[in-house]
């Protein structure tokens, strides 16, 4: 048996290897699991003389984000829906406010001065109405007057009666005229008469001397007066009151 020297071993192992150095292979599988290995990397930060050290996630993990400081970020709340439930919320009590206060204010006034100004106008034309009438009757009732006035300026007056009293009767009598002479006072009697006035004849007594002619009789003195006061457009103020 023959023993090659060490240098004729390396010798042989640069032919095999055509003079290319050495190579450390390894498995490809033991580099994939070298890979996902987590790196620990010491980082040095300025808070006091505290070194903090973090851990960097392995490749194909969710990446983690640091601040300036080197440090982890509280993750974001989520955002909150409380403000719009709150405005949503605002929205309808204040549509629910509105829609009450039409309903239980606004229509109510409306309608009771809706019902107001038909009742005025109601009263208005009533009274309107009531104003015609009025006119129309007053009308009515000045034409058939008219119409009775003209009829009895046409129509024939009827004779006016004659009394001569003899006795005395305890009455009020409105006198028109006066005379000794009883004819003269029959005459002026017969007068009235045509004109449909009837009349009195007063013979003299107590110590006058005079005939009286009255156109009516009255119980009472003021009555008498009264009437006397009116019969002087038509027979002058030389009209009195006796009794007789």
């Amino acid at each position: 048996m023959s023993f090659k020297t060490e240098d004729e071993n390396k010798n042989n192992q640069n032919e095999d290897n055509f003079g290319l150095p050495d190579l450390d292979y390894k498995p490809l599988d033991q580099l994939e699991e070298k890979q996902e290995e987590t790196k620990v990397e010491s980082t040095e930060f300025e808070s006091g003389d505290t070194v903090v050290l973090h851990e960097e996630p392995a490749r194909g993990e969710d990446e983690v984000k640091y601040d300036k400081h080197g440090f982890i970020p509280e993750p974001d709340e989520p955002k909150s829906n409380s403000k719009i439930v709150i405005s949503l919320l605002i929205v309808v009590v204040v549509a629910v406010a509105s829609f009450l206060v039409w309903k239980y204010v606004i229509k109510p006034a409306n309608e009771k001065t809706q019902m107001e100004r038909l009742a005025k106008i109601e009263k208005d034309k009533k009274a309107k109405e009531e104003e015609a009438a009025r006119l129309a009757k007053q009308k009515e009732d000045e034409e058939a007057a008219r119409l009775a006035a003209e009829a009895a300026a046409k129509a024939t007056p009827a004779e006016g009666a004659i009394e001569k009293l003899t006795d005395k009767t305890g009455k009020y009598y409105v006198v028109v005229a006066s005379a000794v002479d009883a004819d003269l006072l029959m005459d002026h009697a017969k007068k009235l008469s045509s004109k449909g006035v009837s009349s009195k004849i007063i013979p003299p007594f107590g110590k006058s001397k005079f005939n009286r002619l009255a156109i009516g009789d009255h119980d009472t003195f003021a009555s008498a007066q009264s009437a006397a006061d009116a019969s002087k457009a038509d027979y002058g103020d030389a009209v009195w009151v006796i009794k007789y």
